[in-house]
């Protein structure tokens, strides 16, 4: 019989890529020229969202931008508080401004226990209300553009491939835009969050849920990583 022998130090490198690989979930969708991806954290006992709109094609229209996305989590239903929304690191925000900090917490949304959400989600973030987000739905900060309330297409996140100085009127000026990423960073998880419980996303576009909307799916690789882990520790005790 062929043996596997492995080193206590690759043993404790592959442990190390598993717990590394497992500390997030990332979901991606792309449909046509549309791309986007979301990554999950628990963050000292938050839940850490960062909505990113990955295609590398220039934004011309509305639903072409990056507006919302939907989730649900499996299990007991969780309370989950608005703590902050910020452009993400080596992203910007075209035609507009941030508070301090780079928070955009007054345009942008999050709710749970909705009803009508796409695909029967039951949470979501949003810039624009799609008849489903309020006043009483925002994250702190101040209103930055438009109504004080989510609506419309400011500060929905246009492409990491967009030119901003091409398309119709409502992509190259009439509207302030996030080029790439905004984080978000949702309180009442708590540590031992199971990133696992979180399916059904989809990527909402535009201002209507008539618009684009494209559903998610897992990225590959942690449970991969956890199973090659897995595997490497049982040989190990062969």
């Amino acid at each position: 019989m062929t043996r596997i022998s492995c080193s206590a130090a690759a043993l404790i490198a592959a442990c190390s890529i598993v717990s590394t690989a497992s500390a997030s979930v990332v979901w991606t969708g792309s449909s046509g020229s549309r791309a986007a991806e979301i990554e999950f954290a628990v963050t000292g006992g938050n839940l850490e969202v960062t909505l990113s709109n990955t295609s590398p094609n220039d934004v011309l229209v509305p639903v072409d931008v990056l507006t919302g996305v939907f989730f649900d989590i499996a299990g007991a239903p969780l309370t989950l508080t608005r703590q902050s929304a910020k452009v993400a690191p080596g992203s910007t925000v075209l035609f507009g401004t941030t508070d301090p900090g780079n928070v955009v917490g007054g345009e942008w949304a999050y709710k749970g226990g909705l009803s009508g959400g796409p695909h029967g989600a039951k949470y979501g973030l949003s810039s624009s209300g799609l008849g489903l987000f309020g006043p009483g739905d925002i994250f702190p900060g101040s209103n930055l553009e438009g109504p004080a309330s989510p609506g419309g297409l400011e500060y929905g996140i246009t492409s990491i491939g967009d030119n901003p100085a091409t398309g119709n009127t409502p992509v190259t000026g009439s509207n302030a835009l996030i080029k790439h990423s905004v984080v978000f960073v949702l309180g009442g998880v708590g540590e031992s969050f199971d990133l696992n419980r979180i399916g059904n996303v989809s990527f909402q576009y535009g201002t209507a849920l008539s618009e684009p909307n494209t559903p998610g799916t897992p990225a590959p690789g942690a449970a991969a990583l956890l199973g090659l882990g897995s595997l490497l520790i049982a040989r190990r005790r062969r």
